[in-house]
């Protein structure tokens, strides 16, 4: 069965979406989530595999948006399997203050299917293998729940990741860089080619 793969860019560029950014304003989230994301879906593409944005503006697309492009993709390729994947950067305050929290976690909804359990299981394990773990306390599951509106309300396997922490100092350092921004595009292409159980450069028609 053919795999669609959706990709999210949270939130929007700077000029839609106010705050959304480091203390220091070196880094915006909607413009991370932008720039690796697309690394994402080319690299997803270049594997030979059908991976496709859900969001091509620079506007912070509303919420209910978001799930309905993914609803009517979902809806219009019944005959394929579709999975969800919405790209973000955590922040411990809302202050513009620096924080000491650090480090990678991913999300599904509290009413989550199975396959959303695994395929953030999966993720979760590359980034571990990465050393992305951080300073958080990890539930047993591997993986944490929220009733976020792009997980409850898309009908699909959905995960959401929150790539480390924008006001922590040496997470900032290691997002902006190339090396971390390489690191985190790989961590999603590894993940996924795992839930969908194929070595990474494989190439499927």
């Amino acid at each position: 069965m053919k795999t669609i793969i959706l990709v999210d860019f949270g939130h929007g560029t700077r000029q839609y979406t106010k705050g959304k950014c480091a203390p220091d304003k070196s880094l915006y989230e909607g413009e991370w989530t932008r720039e690796v994301g697309k690394r994402i879906v080319n690299t997803l593409r270049e594997l030979g595999l059908d991976c496709r944005p859900i969001v091509t503006e620079d506007e912070d697309i509303s919420l209910m948006e978001r799930c309905d492009r993914v609803n009517k993709i979902v809806d219009d390729n019944k005959n394929c399997q579709c999975i969800f994947l919405s790209i973000h950067i955590n922040a411990a305050g809302n202050e513009g203050k620096w924080e000491k929290a650090s480090g990678w976690t991913v999300w599904v909804s509290k009413t989550a299917s199975d396959k959303s359990k695994t395929l953030a299981q999966d993720l979760y394990s590359v980034a571990t293998e990465m050393g992305l773990k951080g300073n958080r306390s990890v539930p047993a599951e591997h993986y944490w729940s929220a009733n976020f509106k792009v997980l409850k309300s898309t009908r699909c396997p959905a995960v959401l990741t929150e790539n480390l922490f924008m006001d922590n100092k040496g997470d900032l350092e290691f997002l902006k860089s190339e090396e971390g921004k390489d690191k985190l595009v790989n961590l999603h292409v590894l993940g996924i080619c795992k839930y969908l159980d194929i070595p990474y450069g494989f190439c499927q028609a």
